[in-house]
This record gives C-alpha cells, sequence and structure tokens, in this order.
C-alpha cells in the first residue's frame, strides 16, 4: 500500500515531516508566501529581520523615486519622468552590452547574455571603490600637542 504524498511536505525515510523545500530542485525557488500571513512582508527590515527572514530588500522604482525626492528637494512631478528616462537608458545600455562606468555607484560591464523563453539574463559585474573614510582636517594633522612627548634626557 502507497501513501501519496502532499505537494506541500513530504517525509522522510524515518517517517518524519520534510518540508517542501527539500523536494526542489536547485533550480527551483519555493513559491512565495502569502504577504498577508508572513510578518515579514513588506519593506520593514526590523520586521523581516525578527521573522528570521533576509534583510536584504528589493528596490523598486517607486521606492528609487521617492528616495531620490527626499534626498534632491525636486518634487515628485518633476523627478519621476526623469528617473524613468533615466532606467529606460540604463536598460538599452545594457542591453547593447555597453560598459558602465557610472561614479558613485561604479563600473558595470556585461559579462554574458543568455537568452531564456521568459527573456533575457544578462550577467553583470559591477565593480565600486570602497568607502574612504572622511580626512582629518589641517588643523589636527598639525595640532600643536605632540602625541609623545620628546626625549630630551641628554
Amino acid at each position: 500500500m502507497t501513501r501519496s504524498k502532499s505537494p506541500a511536505t513530504g517525509t522522510t525515510p524515518s517517517g518524519d515531516p520534510q518540508p517542501a523545500e527539500a523536494h526542489l530542485t536547485p533550480g527551483q525557488r519555493p513559491a512565495p508566501a502569502d504577504p498577508k500571513e508572513t510578518p515579514a512582508a513588506g519593506n520593514d527590515p526590523a520586521a523581516a529581520e525578527a521573522a528570521g527572514a533576509s534583510v536584504t530588500l528589493e528596490l523598486r522604482k517607486k521606492e528609487l523615486i521617492e528616495q531620490a525626492v527626499e534626498r534632491s528637494g525636486v518634487k515628485k512631478r518633476d523627478a519621476k519622468p526623469v528617473i524613468e528616462a533615466m532606467l529606460a537608458l540604463l536598460g538599452e545600455a545594457i542591453g547593447a552590452e555597453r560598459p558602465l562606468n557610472l561614479e558613485p555607484m561604479g563600473k558595470l560591464r556585461v559579462t554574458r547574455i543568455k537568452d531564456n523563453p521568459n527573456g533575457r539574463v544578462h550577467v553583470c559585474k559591477l565593480r565600486r571603490k570602497r568607502i574612504q573614510p572622511e580626512k582629518p582636517d589641517t588643523a589636527e594633522k598639525t595640532a600643536s600637542d605632540p602625541l609623545a612627548e620628546a626625549d630630551r634626557s641628554g
């Protein structure tokens, strides 16, 4: 007599329940959880971390526009068409395999392209400069107080 397994869970050889992720092949991903049931849903990193989820959140166009408006002080109605045009230009440049050198973002180059039934996959490398700590003021460098006392014993 064989038992049927539900698609969500299976059993281990000892008969213990097994999560659905164990049945996935390396290329498959589990179905996303219902956002209404997951406390980590949304853009709240604290809630995501508390739920044990990854803290890395996808940056969406809406959030990008909001942050650009906040940083620049430009009105949203003025910034939105500019940002959308810039994103279109970046997409076209990547599609044409043009290397990008856009500081402070960094240098981006397309390393390979793969055609899939759902679209093209562009594998890119992005090289960014390390953030340098702020240099001390010249007044701090030439302070009148030395770090150590001079040895004045003969």
